[in-house]
This record gives C-alpha cells, sequence and structure tokens, in this order.
C-alpha cells in the first residue's frame, strides 16, 4: 500500500494561489553510502561494508526534505544521459513526487557522483563531476509561481544584482520569499560583500561557523544579531548547542536547544532544517516552534545514513511524538521539557494519516541496507 500524502498547508490553498510551495535549483548527485566499516581500507586491500544504500543527494537532499514534508515542491537541475541520471530522475518524480518541469537532460554529461563511508561515526566522501552544462538561471528562465525559493548567496549568480536577474530574483518578483543559504567558503576569505544580498531576502539560515566568519563577530548571538540588521528573519544553527533566530516582522526571538541524539550521518541534516523552517514559516507558526519543528526534523533525520534517504517523513515525525507522549510523567525532566517545547504538535499529529509518508529505501539494487543504526536506539534509550 502506498503512502498517504500529508499537506500541511491545505488550509491555506486557493485556486489563484502558487503553483509550488517550495522552488529550488543546484547540482544533483548520485549517492553512494557504504557503512558498517570497521576501518578505512589501507592501499592494497580491500574490506566489505556491513550495509549500503543509493540515493539522489546534492539539492536533491532539500527537494526530497521539502517533499516528505508535504510541500508541493519544484526543483530545476541538470540531469546526464546515463543510467545513474535515470536512477536519480526516477526516484525524484515519481517515488519523491518532486516536480523537474524545470530540470533538464544533457546528452554526454556524466552525472555527478559522490561515494561516502561511514567509520565510527564519522564519515570520508569521493566525488567525482563536471560543472554543468548550463548556468541554473539560463535553463530555468522565469520559474514557477512559488511561496518560497531556497537559494545560495554566490558571487557567481549574485542576488538582487541591478545587472543580471537571477531565477530566484525572478521568483521573487512573483511574490516568493527567498529562503537564502551559504556554503563553506574554501578560499576562507569569507567576504561580508557577500551578505549585501541578503537585501532582497526574507531568511538567511548559516550555521555558526560561517555565520560567525562572514560577520566578523566571536559568539554565535553575536553573528545572529548582525545578520538581523541585514535580514527580517535570521537564524544560526549551531550543532549539537541547538538554533537561535530573530524575526522583525513578527517581533520574535528564540533559542530552541538540540535534541539529545547520537548522530550517525550529518548529510543533509541543514537542509532537512531548511525545509522545516519554510513550513514553519509558511504555516504561520511561532517562531520557537518553527525553530523545534525544524530541530526534530533534523535530528531525525542524523540518526540515519545517507542524506535524501533519512530525511524524515511526517510519519516518523508521527511516530516520535507518540513516543515522546507515552513515556511523559516518568522519565524524567527531559523528556517533561520535550512535551512543553513540542505541544503545538498535540494540534498536527492526529491529522496526519496512520500510513503517511515515512523514510524511503532509494537504491538502484532494489533494497536499502542502511538499516536504523544505533542512533535510533539510543534516542529511544534517552527516553
Amino acid at each position: 500500500m502506498s503512502a498517504q500524502a500529508y499537506d500541511p498547508l491545505a488550509d491555506q490553498r486557493s485556486p489563484d494561489g502558487p503553483e509550488f510551495d517550495v522552488f529550488t535549483a543546484g547540482t544533483v548527485f548520485l549517492d553512494i553510502v557504504f557503512t558498517g566499516l570497521h576501518a578505512m581500507p589501507a592501499v592494497g586491500t580491500e574490506v566489505w561494508a556491513d550495509g549500503m544504500g543509493s540515493c539522489p543527494g546534492g539539492i536533491a537532499n532539500l527537494a526530497i526534505a521539502s517533499s516528505r514534508l508535504g510541500l508541493r515542491t519544484s526543483m530545476a537541475a541538470a540531469f546526464g544521459d546515463d543510467d545513474y541520471a535515470d536512477f536519480n530522475w526516477r526516484i525524484l518524480s515519481e517515488q519523491e513526487s518532486v516536480d523537474l518541469s524545470r530540470s533538464r537532460r544533457f546528452q554526454q554529461w556524466h552525472s555527478p557522483v559522490t561515494v561516502s563511508m561511514a567509520v565510527n561515526r564519522d564519515r570520508s566522501m569521493v566525488t567525482h563531476g563536471h560543472p554543468p552544462p548550463m548556468a541554473s538561471t539560463e535553463m530555468i528562465g522565469r520559474p514557477p509561481r512559488s511561496s518560497a525559493v531556497i537559494a545560495p548567496l554566490s558571487f557567481e549568480e549574485p542576488l538582487g544584482s541591478a545587472g543580471t536577474r537571477t531565477w530566484a530574483d525572478l521568483a521573487h518578483d512573483d511574490g516568493a520569499l527567498i529562503f537564502a543559504d551559504v556554503g563553506w567558503d574554501p578560499s576562507q576569505t569569507w567576504s561580508p560583500s557577500l551578505l549585501d544580498q541578503l537585501a532582497v531576502c526574507h531568511a538567511f539560515m548559516p550555521n555558526a561557523v560561517e555565520a560567525m566568519a562572514y560577520t566578523s563577530t566571536e559568539t554565535p548571538r553575536e553573528a545572529l544579531y548582525a545578520l538581523a540588521d541585514r535580514v527580517p528573519l535570521a537564524v544560526v544553527t549551531d550543532g549539537a548547542n541547538g538554533a537561535m533566530a530573530i524575526d522583525s516582522t513578527t517581533s520574535e526571538e528564540a533559542y530552541v536547544p538540540a535534541l539529545r541524539v547520537t548522530a550517525l550521518d550529518p548529510t543533509g541534516a541543514g537542509d532537512v532544517f531548511g525545509a522545516g523552517l519554510v513550513l514553519g514559516t509558511l504555516s504561520g507558526w511561532p517562531l520557537a516552534d518553527r525553530l523545534a519543528f525544524a530541530g526534530v526534523c533534523s535530528a531525525l533525520a542524523v540518526q540515519q545514513f545517507g542524506g535524501s534517504l533519512a530525511a524524515p517523513g511526517w510519519g516518523d515525525i508521527a511516530d516520535w511524538w507518540h513516543d515522546v507522549r507515552s513515556a511523559a510523567g516518568h522519565s524524567g525532566a527531559y523528556i517533561d521539557s520535550l512535551v512543553r517545547r513540542y505541544a503545538f504538535l498535540d494540534k498536527l499529529v492526529p491529522t496526519v494519516p496512520v500510513g503517511a509518508v515515512r523514510r524511503a529505501a532509494a537504491t538502484m539494487s532494489r533494497h536499502a541496507d542502511v538499516g536504523a543504526g544505533p542512533g535510533e536506539a539510543a534516542e529511544k534509550d534517552n527516553r
């Protein structure tokens, strides 16, 4: 029996509203994940992995995370004409219900591939790829009408430039809120001029290291205040320390601690957090609830291996909340704190179908073999 779709924005939809909730663009990788390795192979040797899985990666992590949360999601990316591209396209469009109408297939372009090897709760990766045959804005043209877009800040395709309109600028012209993120700066220049692009953005969601580097501040809190002077919704994620945010449109400031989990694989955790934050913002939730929801989505993801494989659906969130609720009152102050912090889920979870979307097993070998790692058991033990 196929999973049932849950639409958290059903009450807000109208016939003349945007076609999609989220639009995004970037590079899709084929991710091959090996887990359960006791050690990395030495030169000239071979080791066997206990588990493996294959799934679309890169920008697909964000698109799949959004779609599993019930957001109508469209994604633009270049796809090759090889079997890897066929697999990624099929998983995204058929299994994950991601619209690919603005994506394009290119002949004789090799799909980017990443092999990730997990050893002792750490990972090493090997990637092969070539630049996309066409820039995102040229390929996309004018994006479909969307409530929100998630776009990177970059000097290659700068947002808000007077000379060149990017796909995100065109979406903004049509009423979309721009949720911006930023990648690691390999030059470690951390030019503050990159932040000038926030003038056209609604939200910015860097991690603490990136936020402090770009704002030349000493603490995540100081970085948050500096960013809040530039963008209406400033969010700084700080790993195991949680997340903090300021929303000037609602005059709210909030901090939410991270959940106690044993993280097995952080791949895609930021994408899952971003998808949760977008959902909460489009739903009009209080800022603390938005951060808490994004945090639990991220926490559920890092307890599993494999980027998009680990992105939770509403079925996983409902399972987690039922477990927390059943442990309340006799498992200590931590669980009681979760019950208070996530009380807003009491209004949402009862409307989630019993067969709602859960994590999927996307693999070229028919059966994903990454399994539920010890991190999930550890989370249950903490309850």
